[in-house]
């Protein structure tokens, strides 16, 4: 089974700085997937989320792990959700912007992950300020930084990475949208194997194990 994993999540999954095996939750969930179904798994990288939805219309994966979006039905049917993740936005040091209402308003611009879920739904949502896409989560922190753009849109855990990099940001409480990570497969397959198999992970307990092994208990909530 080819399974499609995105490295742009760093919450999600990492690769090993000294070059050793893929990890974190996505990769796990993964190989358990594989075991159930007593199937050899092949992870297939992506470096965002949205190269790899893309990749549904060609075929690239039998199944990936990456967040619900109405944007992506037309390609990837999804299963139930395993876990969500709140997005915000993060605004530099001294900005009047205070809260996630206050940041849709003519001359404010956006930096934000390309095709990314919160990205989709800050299309449909936003209707005066500018968003302004980058090709991934890292491209749109060095987008904020570099253009001085007035806030950020990420997921929460993330966000606060960035702070303890560049004190005086700030991190806005709230969220725009709660993003929800589950199992796509491209449309027209069979689903209901990814329901149940999502069901037993949540009720057994290992998604939440697998959420203290890899130190994300304070930063991510089962679904």
């Amino acid at each position: 089974m080819r399974i499609g994993i995105n490295f742009g999540n760093a919450l999600l999954a990492t690769r090993d700085a000294a070059g050793g095996a893929p990890r974190g939750i996505a990769v796990d969930l993964a190989q358990e997937l594989g075991r159930r179904l007593r199937v050899p798994v092949e992870l297939v990288p992506y470096e965002s989320a949205g190269t790899m939805a893309d990749a549904a219309k060609t075929g690239e994966w039998d199944v990936a792990f990456l967040a619900t979006d109405p944007g992506r039905a037309g390609d990837i049917t999804f299963s139930t959700p395993y876990l969500e993740i709140d997005a915000t936005y993060l605004v530099p040091a001294g900005s009047p912007l205070r809260t996630i209402g206050d940041v849709d308003r003519d001359g404010v611009r956006i930096a934000v992950s390309d095709k990314s879920a919160y990205d989709l739904f800050l299309r449909r949502a936003v209707h005066h300020a500018q968003l302004v896409p980058a090709p991934g989560v890292e491209a749109s922190v060095s987008l904020f930084l570099a253009e001085q753009l007035e806030a950020l849109a990420g997921l929460r855990p993330l966000l606060a990475t960035v702070v303890e990099l560049h004190p005086g940001c700030r991190v806005l409480d709230g969220r725009f949208t709660a993003v929800h990570q589950a199992i796509g497969t491209p449309i027209g397959r069979e689903t209901g194997y990814l329901d149940e198999f999502v069901d037993a992970v949540k009720s057994s307990g290992f998604v939440a194990s697998t959420i203290d092994k890899h130190g994300m208990r304070a930063l991510l909530t089962p679904a």
